[in-house]
């Protein structure tokens, strides 16, 4: 869900930038961060 400001920026961006599947983009936004913060919590030999 989203309130109706972040909802006007998600079809602001899709305009601007020609996305047709708001739910596609949506989802691999939400998990390419979510992966990148996974990578960043990976315990490391080195520091």
């Amino acid at each position: 869900m989203l309130n109706d400001s972040e909802k006007r920026a998600l079809d602001r961006f899709c305009d601007k930038y020609g996305v047709k599947n708001r739910s596609k983009l949506i989802r691999e936004t939400l998990m390419k961060a979510i992966l990148k913060q996974l990578d960043r919590d990976q315990p490391t030999l080195f520091d």
